[in-house]
């Protein structure tokens, strides 16, 4: 019964949902967005999830990373049941072990680039073997984006690829196990979003995270191990 995005691996999946449905109430009555899905993402795997707009991309992706609640089925993330957890219980799993970058950035435009990405590293609290301080890594995360010059910069002070250059240096400063992007470069021009995917893949080969990322761009997606496609409200291999 496992849809034909579920992917036997052997080792544990740092992500997996099983069966997973979503349903909402409307005007017309309730609206099937996910039914009968199941996933498998591998340590290290990156994932593409392509598919017509409102297919139920970014609601899965919500979903995979504990941000939204299943109708019904399971999701686990990094070998931690979701639904026996309440949002504090969801929110300290997430806490330095996942990362999101996202189509509008997210930045909080009264912080300076330095403080946008410290965040993340001071809610966290445990940094693991890292001795560093966590204005030495948020430091050193903006350095690697190649914004060492940027770090006293608010969000409106930089541009579009700068902003995502940011947000990539907060999703990736603490260290996580997985990464999910959504649209990580809808909001960019061609030559920004190509540079943006470059520096997205480096910052994961070197990190060894997995990577979760809903794209309408096609060079995006193939740069992954495995393209799914997104059709009524299910996954399967894309062309």
């Amino acid at each position: 019964m496992l849809d034909t995005g579920m992917r036997s691996t052997e080792v544990a999946p740092i992500c997996r949902a099983e069966d997973l449905a979503k349903h909402v109430s409307g005007p017309g009555g309730r609206l099937t967005i996910l039914e009968g899905l199941s996933l498998d993402v591998a340590p290290g795997e990156a994932v593409a999830i392509v598919g017509a707009s409102g297919s139920g991309k970014s609601t899965l992706l919500g979903l995979l990373a504990g941000l939204d609640h299943a109708s019904t089925g399971r999701v686990s993330l990094c070998g931690q049941p979701l639904d026996g957890l309440d949002e504090d219980g969801r929110a300290a799993l997430r806490s330095g072990r996942v990362g999101f970058v996202f189509q509008s950035f997210q930045l909080l435009p009264t912080l300076t680039a330095l403080e946008n990405v410290l965040l993340p590293l001071e809610l966290g609290g445990d940094h693991g073997d890292d001795r560093r301080s966590p204005r030495e890594r948020a430091a050193d995360a903006l350095v690697r984006v190649g914004l060492g010059e940027r770090l006293g910069h608010y969000p409106r002070q930089l541009s579009g690829g700068e902003q995502q250059r940011v947000a990539i240096a907060r999703a990736f400063a603490p260290g996580p196990e997985i990464l999910f992007a959504d649209e990580p470069t809808g909001n960019l021009d061609e030559t920004t979003g190509a540079r943006i995917i470059e520096l997205l893949f480096a910052l994961r080969a070197d990190s060894g995270a997995a990577l979760v990322l809903v794209t309408h761009d096609t060079a995006l997606a193939r740069r992954c191990d495995r393209r799914l496609l997104m059709r009524d409200g299910r996954l399967e291999p894309a062309p």
